[in-house]
C-alpha cells in the first residue's frame, strides 16, 4: 500500500451513477480516479478522490455484492453510515455544495470539540459529513 493513502474506504451504489459522480465532483470537489463504464449507461466500478481518501462506487445492480446493500432510496431516504470527510476551506465548500443542491440537514457551524462543519444528502440521499477539524491533529 503507498504511503499517506486512506485504508478504509467507502462503497456504495448510485441507481443513477454517472450523473452521481458528476455530481458528487461538482458539488463535493471529488476526483475522477477511475471510471469504468458499463453497458446502457451503467457504471460497473469508479473510483473518486478526495485529497488522499477514496470512494468508489458503482451502478445498482443485483449481482452477488448488490444484493447485500441498499440504496438510502430503497430504505425510505435513511442511512445506516456516513462517511466525515475534512476539508480546509469549509466555509466556501459549503456554499459549493448548497448551490449544486445539496440537501443540508445540519447547518454549518462551529463544533463545540473543535472544527467547523455541516451535514448534507447528496442527490441519492446519502449522508455526508464535511468539516475542517481534523482527529489527526488531537
Amino acid at each position: 500500500m503507498k504511503e499517506n493513502k486512506a485504508c478504509i474506504i467507502p462503497t456504495m451504489q448510485y441507481k443513477n451513477a454517472p450523473t452521481a459522480i458528476e455530481w458528487l465532483c461538482n458539488a463535493f470537489g471529488f476526483e475522477k480516479h477511475l471510471i469504468v463504464q458499463g453497458e446502457n449507461d451503467t457504471i460497473v466500478h469508479a473510483q473518486l478522490t478526495y485529497g488522499n481518501s477514496m470512494i468508489m462506487l458503482n451502478s445498482e445492480n443485483e449481482n452477488e455484492y448488490g444484493n447485500l446493500v441498499r440504496t438510502p432510496k430503497k430504505l425510505n431516504g435513511n442511512n445506516t453510515q456516513a462517511s466525515y470527510i475534512i476539508v480546509e476551506k469549509i466555509d466556501e465548500h459549503y456554499e459549493k455544495a448548497v448551490a449544486a443542491g445539496a440537501k443540508i440537514l445540519i447547518e454549518i457551524r462551529d463544533e463545540e470539540y473543535g472544527g467547523r462543519g455541516y451535514t448534507c444528502k447528496d442527490i441519492e440521499d446519502y449522508i455526508w459529513n464535511f468539516g475542517s477539524y481534523n482527529p489527526w491533529n488531537d
